[in-house]
């Protein structure tokens, strides 16, 4: 919450509004709350956009051997969250008549045969397949309705691993086109240009921000 502050503050004093809230992503009445809360004070929604990470830390155990409720979290959670906070969203969005919502996926969902033996993601990368699939079917629901819906498939960011993660990182740096890994801030570019009047031929679309580690 302190960065999500930090950033709200560096916006205000550029002389721009912002404001940070506190909101549980997978509670609906919060979820709920919130949103009304947003309505009230500037009249409309235009853009929502769940960056929140799903559960990969239980990622790095065969399927084999992994216990039920280890696997299906990372879906519970990932899927429950996005459903939650799209679906909210869109229903101000279809009333207006206008509004993008961002999804947020990682490469887990679409790894080579060598990367899914290195990383065993256990539900990992279902979770992320389910993300994808979601976006894709709210936004054949919502289009004609002014409503898009995209998801940013990132690769892993650097700036959000520790020093442990190092030999991880080589491995996928070394499996990317560019040589390197993608950035925070052009994840973030990525979404202002995707929320953008300049991407309005796009919904139901995964942008690839993998720097090349995966390409379809």
């Amino acid at each position: 919450m302190d960065k999500v502050e930090a950033v709200a503050r560096g916006i205000v004093q550029e002389g721009g509004l912002a404001e940070a809230a506190a909101v549980d992503a997978l509670d609906r009445e919060a979820i709920e709350h919130h949103m009304e809360q947003a309505v009230s004070r500037s009249g409309r929604i235009d853009i929502s956009f769940n960056a929140i990470g799903i559960r990969g830390d239980l990622q790095g155990v065969p399927l084999l051997e992994m216990a039920p409720e280890d696997f299906v979290l990372p879906v519970l959670t990932g899927v429950r969250t996005h459903f939650l906070t799209a679906t909210a969203a869109a229903r101000y969005m279809v009333r207006q008549q206008s509004g993008v919502i961002l999804t947020l996926s990682t490469s887990a969902a679409s790894l080579s045969g060598r990367d899914r033996r290195y990383h065993l993601t256990g539900g990992f990368s279902t979770a992320c397949l389910a993300i994808e699939g979601f976006t894709r079917s709210l936004a054949g629901e919502v289009g004609t309705q002014g409503v898009r819906v995209v998801c940013l498939r990132s690769d892993a960011i650097p700036e959000t691993w520790d020093d442990q993660q190092a030999p991880a990182r080589t491995y996928m740096t070394d499996g990317t086109a560019l040589g390197r890994l993608p950035t925070l801030r052009e994840v973030a570019d990525a979404a202002v240009l995707m929320a953008s009047d300049r991407a309005s031929a796009m919904t139901g679309a995964i942008a690839n921000l993998t720097c090349g580690s995966v390409m379809d």
